[in-house]
């Protein structure tokens, strides 16, 4: 049985598919003057926003940063918290279930992004891609929420998305559980895999609501 929960934020808490990469789409064009098709552009979900723009070639990654940032504002009314989450992490705080996020946001973006929803304080701690040296799939946020949590690797599971989610928690020596809810390939090497966010009560001990 799990003592603590350690969440991933994009498809796992809230359903951001649309707006990355719509806002990643635009920026390209006006950057670079070319229509990239979403499906060649899924990479980007789950790893830092610089990360990605390096690997699309992207000169000054920085600037064009901030703007992806700026474009992502006009599709923030396609974000939404993924049915029943809500109410899901709500209840494993007022149990007192030590819960913790580590995300490729850095401390802005999670501003922006997450905080309009409320939830961020429901959670113990916290880390984001500013918070460390290295990023999924390394396992070093991994560890660092460990570490605050003053818990074991194994007395956590991760839950996230996408392989770089699976990678960083099975370099950490952390249990993976797989959110099919905002997975894309249903088949990644996953501990425990989730159809529904109730089921995150079982993995604790907790009398489904």
């Amino acid at each position: 049985m799990y003592k603590y929960l350690i969440f991933d934020i994009d498809g796992t808490i809230i359903d951001t598919e649309k707006a990355v990469i719509g806002s990643l789409q635009r920026l390209l064009k006006v950057e670079t003057g070319i229509d990239y098709p979403s499906n060649e552009l899924s990479f980007v979900l789950g790893i830092p926003g610089l990360d990605a723009l390096k690997q699309l070639n992207i000169a000054d990654t920085e600037k064009a940063c901030d703007k992806w940032n700026e474009y992502l504002k006009e599709f923030y009314n396609s974000i939404r918290v993924f049915p029943d989450l809500e109410e899901i992490i709500k209840h494993l705080h007022h149990l007192k279930i030590k819960t913790g996020i580590v995300t490729s946001k850095t401390k802005q973006e999670l501003i922006d992004d997450f905080y309009p929803f409320g939830l961020h304080d429901y959670f113990d701690y916290i880390v984001c891609a500013d918070d460390t040296t290295k990023h999924k799939p390394d396992p070093e946020p991994i560890l660092k929420c460990l570490k605050m949590a003053k818990l074991s690797p194994a007395e956590a599971i991760y839950i996230g998305d996408t392989s770089y989610d699976m990678q960083s928690a099975h370099n950490a020596s952390v249990d993976f559980a797989l959110a099919l809810w905002g997975a894309k390939d249903p088949n990644l090497n996953a501990k425990i895999k989730l159809s529904h966010p109730r089921e995150l009560l079982d993995i604790v001990g907790i009398p489904t609501i």
